[in-house]
């Protein structure tokens, strides 16, 4: 399977909350992973937020981004260019996805396309989980329902 994670999805491989557990195992089952260069900065600030929030000590935060910054090396990132950039901004428009959700979004597509094999959005983000199945994309988990109450 060809696996793009959005920051919500990423961010679990190095935080204990809901869906971590089934994140970690997705991640590790797949072919190939790939999420859009935003992620860096995304997980990045969800990391440091979690420490000053208290929710994580400040050397569990720079441990855990110590490890993501290994493996990003092994992910495939998928440039913000002008390209993926302009086509997030048109699925923002026609879905009303937040800016990085049309990021994470058109650059799951783009990869789709390049790679001419089916791609599965990782993510806990209802609104990007939603419109993903709508666009050709397969969304994970099955059941977000069961990580997320239902508004």
């Amino acid at each position: 399977m060809n696996l793009y994670l959005d920051a919500s999805s990423a961010v679990k491989r190095y935080l204990i909350e809901s869906g971590s557990l089934e994140a970690r195992a997705e991640i590790a089952a797949a072919v190939q992973v790939a999420t859009s260069v935003i992620s860096r900065v995304e997980v990045t600030a969800t990391l440091t937020r979690a420490a000053r929030g208290g929710r994580i000590t400040a050397l569990e935060a720079q441990l855990a981004r110590d490890a993501f910054q290994v493996d990003w090396l092994l992910l495939t990132g998928i440039p913000a260019s002008p390209l993926i950039l302009s086509r997030a901004e048109q699925v923002a428009w026609d879905f009303g996805l937040r800016g990085y959700d049309a990021v994470h979004l058109a650059s799951a597509l783009h990869w789709q396309e390049v790679l001419g094999e089916p791609v599965t959005v990782a993510t806990f983000d209802r609104e990007l989980w939603n419109v993903s199945a709508t666009t050709g994309l397969a969304a994970w988990p099955p059941d977000l329902a069961a990580f997320i109450p239902a508004p």
